[in-house]
């Protein structure tokens, strides 16, 4: 799917299921992947006994790739300019995530078309997990 300017207003929404009951074993295949080896994302007992967590939780660049890949879906590959988040909360295993772009602005630059968007993650729960947002160059 790539989005094009004439096709978007501000206040559309456009939302995805990203992740469906996160499993430990994906959080320790991202900590191979990225080389964070933090115990807070792998060491059951570091996690709930020393610094005091209920459990072992996912990376945030985990969950923001997540998102990410959200995005892309939503305005095309190659398209963002800039994306950006804060965690707001611990992802824990068997999460089920849903991520949600809100355009806030369609605006031209330089002869280019923009998106300015407001992202926001979300658990089962309806707690925020991610808060952010992003840039896309957009066709006319």
């Amino acid at each position: 799917m790539t989005i094009k300017a004439s096709e978007i207003k501000v206040g559309d929404t456009y939302s995805e299921e990203v992740c469906k009951n996160l499993s430990r074993t994906q959080i320790v295949q991202y900590a191979g992947a990225s080389g964070d080896y933090n115990p807070l994302h792998s060491d059951e007992i570091f996690t709930t006994q020393i610094a005091k967590y209920p459990s072992v939780f996912a990376h945030g660049m985990l969950s923001m790739g997540m998102t990410g890949k959200m995005l892309t879906n939503y305005v095309g590959d190659g398209r963002l300019t800039k994306f950006g988040v804060r965690f707001t909360s611990q992802v824990f295993p068997g999460a089920t995530l849903t991520a949600t772009a809100t355009v806030a602005a369609i605006r031209e630059e330089g002869g280019e078309h923009f998106a300015d968007i407001e992202v926001s993650t979300k658990d089962e729960a309806g707690t925020e997990v991610i808060k952010g947002n992003a840039i896309a160059r957009l066709d006319p």
